[in-house]
């Protein structure tokens, strides 16, 4: 082919789409110049004029809906582009411009994402706060004020029991019916009127969900793992996802239901970084760079949604990412700090932090505390595993009866069920991201709350413990409406997880922990006081100073629940200390956090995300698994010896245009194999589906005489060095009758990856996690046997894990 001079130094392009040419320099004996075609993939101007080039049109999608990508090749394909790049930079400024363009544009692009993320959570902070108290009334002064901000400046504010404000400028729905004073027509009317409210949202947030967009659903951080580990669902990380998820997760969440808006916030980060990604051509045409970006916009989700932006970074490297360079970490920790920056700046909380349950004291724990912490980390142990297998089992029944049908009456049923059973108690009433904020609050001089009901024992200061004093009716309530609160959301929380509108477990899971810790905090208080001289008390309580702070057990109890669920622990301690501000508390919240991980995975392997993962069967390879067994690669391959069927192949060769064509029809492989004959299958190397599907479409629409004409997959020099096999005597015989040869060569990839028959399947295994291999071809002497999928290994691994290989998730 004619290469012009600028091209000389250019390197080959070994991914370049492919063009279409009639060569006039080749010439074989099978026929004339004129008869034979190259698919080439060097495009040249210079070619289109002189060679009558046909371009050939490629799909515009590198890959299809559901399959996985070739982490190798994709980032071949990115070096191969920087060094086409850095070729033509002496050539003008220009390209030197551009050059420096693509050097930063991947930080431009995590700025967007920060910046876009932030926003995005402020606004739905906001937005759920004011829905949320509509329920209980509206601010008739200024109606976009939620009750807190409607009472910031009243000069009658009142606190309820459960330290909720009451002013004159905040109308409760009897109010503004006016009925005034108490009684039970005004109970009644509240009680109806929170119910009703609660099914108009989860009503409006599950038909968004269905009929706009069906992936907004969930908190899609099982969904995230897989895409980042190499999956692709085409539409789960669009611009109607994302709007959807906003407004859906805001509504849920205001509707009482137990779930959290947390989690959903790794999702519409995700969101943001796909849609930013396709400004830059680096990112949105190559898949596996597109997840470099995907992975800090996941920890810039945590950063918005807790203030956490190092907890963000670490969540991303520990439970989300796949592959994860260096680089991605230092664009990771920026696209989290600008995203904790935007979030301080809109302040949604109203508190000056950009924190949600921000603490301000820092008294020192004792050394016998940490006996009840450890039996809060076993607590949030137990309940991570009660929840995984309770949730788990009910998602199946939910997936394979008529239930899962009827999607909208299910979630409109178990809004009404909920707002029936939580009005009562004012510690359901409320959020649960209002309750933790109480439950980790420390008492103060003047709070008249049930928590705080010690009577004759006045509190001092943020760095001191309180008077000693025993608790009065109110803390005696108050821990009997916590019992039921904490029975409520632990029944309700399993049924809601998983059904059709945007939900989170790691608000409840924190709200069930924080209920238990203060419940725990306040009986071991007690015991401290009734008991200064038993020998666990006797070195660290004093006469005159309470020795425990109960709220210090509701942290860490938050802590442990939700290690319990997750099953993280660094990223969970350091979200925790961020989240919170008690950095003083690390240690407590170690011991926690690694004692629910223990329990936990003595119950079930890995948290509730991996669960919901292995529960689509989502093709998911985990890095962190590790594989015990010693088989080899020829009993995982397909086709097995003992199988009857044939592994489909293609010939170097001799096939011809009906052969492949049927061969496309007959199957549905992504890919296929090529080998030298079919009495030598020596592998020459591999052909996407896709390409061959583009050239078949493209030759049908520039020429007439197909069905007989021959492909070649490899040039006449190549085809010279595998002289040395027998050739395929019907290849001869097609050879030698027809006169038409379509070669597309540079369209075959001759470096595909080949392990032997007696491979062990622990090496196989790392090969696919840290090459991130979608297959490998095996080999036995040197000859064709089988392929090796990833969900061959998947499928593996159950098998493997649970000595029953008909209850593998991954159907042939």
């Amino acid at each position: 082919m004619f290469v012009t001079d600028e091209q000389s130094f250019l390197p080959t392009n070994p991914f370049a789409e492919p063009t279409t040419t009639t060569a006039s320099s080749n010439t074989t004996h099978h026929g004339t110049d004129d008869d034979m075609i190259d698919i080439d993939f060097r495009n040249s101007n210079n070619d289109k004029l002189n060679n009558g080039v046909m371009n050939v049109d490629l799909v515009n999608t590198h890959y299809d809906d559901f399959q996985t990508i070739d982490w190798l090749k994709d980032l071949m394909r990115d070096r191969f582009r920087h060094r086409l790049l850095r070729a033509k930079t002496h050539n003008s400024l220009i390209n030197k411009l551009l050059m420096y363009h693509d050097a930063w544009s991947g930080w431009l692009c995590v700025l967007l994402v920060g910046l876009s993320a932030g926003v995005i959570a402020g606004v739905i902070d906001i937005g759920t706060n004011w829905i949320s108290h509509l329920k209980h009334g509206i601010c008739l002064n200024a109606f976009w004020l939620n009750r807190e901000q409607c009472c910031w400046a009243s000069r009658n504010l009142q606190y309820t029991s459960v330290n909720t404000e009451e002013c004159t400028e905040w109308f409760t729905w009897p109010q503004v019916f006016g009925l005034y004073g108490t009684g039970f027509g005004r109970d009644l009317l509240s009680y109806i009127m929170y119910i009703f409210w609660s099914t108009i949202f989860a009503t409006f947030a599950v038909l968004l969900v269905k009929v706009f967009a069906p992936y907004a659903c969930g908190s899609g951080i099982p969904e995230i793992k897989t895409i980042l580990g190499g999956f692709i669902i085409r539409g789960y990380l669009g611009k109607w996802t994302l709007l959807i998820k906003s407004i859906g997760m805001m509504c849920a969440t205001s509707a009482g239901l137990i779930l959290g808006k947390e989690g959903p916030f790794v999702h519409i980060a995700c969101c943001c970084g796909n849609i930013f990604s396709y400004l830059f051509p680096k990112y949105g045409r190559n898949e596996a760079k597109k997840r470099e970006i995907l992975s800090a916009a996941a920890a810039a989700g945590v950063s918005v949604a807790f203030g956490a932006p190092i907890g963000g970074v670490l969540f991303s490297l520990e439970e989300i990412s796949y592959y994860f360079p260096y680089k991605t970490l230092w664009r990771s920790f920026f696209c989290a700090m600008v995203g904790a920056l935007v979030v301080r700046s809109i302040n949604p909380y109203g508190n000056g932090h950009d924190i949600q349950f921000s603490i301000d004291y820092s008294v020192p724990w004792a050394s016998f505390e940490l006996l009840p912490f450890i039996i809060l980390g076993i607590l949030g142990g137990l309940w991570g595993a009660f929840f995984i297998k309770t949730n788990i089992w009910w998602s199946r029944v939910r997936k394979n009866s008529r239930l899962g049908k009827y999607t909208t009456l299910e979630v409109v049923g178990l809004a009404l069920i909920t707002a029936i059973i939580i009005y009562p108690n004012p510690y359901t009433r409320m959020s649960m991201s209002e309750l933790i904020k109480r439950l980790v609050s420390q008492c103060r001089v003047g709070d008249m709350i049930d928590l705080c009901d010690y009577p004759g024992s006045p509190f001092i200061s943020g760095t001191s413990k309180g008077s000693v004093g025993l608790a009065g009716p109110g803390v005696h309530r108050a821990i009997w409406q916590l019992f039921f609160a904490l029975i409520v959301q632990v029944l309700l929380v399993t049924f809601t997880i998983g059904t059709k509108v945007p939900s989170g477990i790691i608000i409840p899971s924190m709200s069930i922990g924080a209920i238990t810790g203060r419940i725990i905090g306040i009986i071991t208080e007690q015991l401290a006081i009734q008991n200064p001289t038993f020998i666990l008390f006797r070195h660290d309580c004093s006469k005159d100073e309470n020795c425990v702070t109960p709220a210090l057990y509701a942290i860490v109890g938050a802590c442990a629940f939700l290690g319990g669920v997750s099953k993280m622990t660094i990223s969970l301690v350091v979200i925790m200390f961020e989240l919170t501000g008690g950095l003083t508390y690390i240690v407590p919240l170690m011991a926690a956090a690694m004692t629910a991980k223990w329990i936990g995975d003595s119950f079930v392997r890995g948290g509730i995300y991996d669960a919901h993962i292995e529960l689509n069967g989502y093709p998911f390879l985990d890095n962190k698994e590790e594989f015990n067994f010693t088989t080899i690669a020829a009993e995982v391959m397909r086709p097995r010896p003992e199988q009857q069927t044939s592994l489909a192949f293609l010939t170097q060769n001799g096939m011809t245009f009906s052969d492949i064509e049927s061969l496309l029809k007959e199957t549905t492989h992504t890919l296929y194999p090529v080998v030298v004959t079919r009495e030598h299958p020596y592998v020459v190397g591999q052909i996407q589906r896709r390409d061959l599907q583009v050239v078949l479409r493209s030759q049908k629409m520039h020429r007439y005489r197909l069905s007989s004409s021959v492909i070649q997959f490899t040039s006449p020099a190549e085809a010279a060095q595998n002289s040395d096999y027998e050739s395929d005597s019907r290849s001869d015989q097609r050879l030698t009758t027809n006169t038409e040869v379509i070669r597309i060569g540079n369209l075959l990839d001759q470096a595909p990856i080949i392990v032997t028959d007696q491979t062990p399947m622990e090496t196989v295994i790392d090969l696919f996690r840290k090459l991130g291999l979608r297959q490998a071809f095996v080999t036995r002497n040197g000859r064709l046997r089988g392929i090796i999928t990833k969900k061959d290994i998947l499928r593996h691994i159950h098998q493997m894990s649970s000595h029953n290989t008909e209850t593998a998730y991954y159907d042939n």
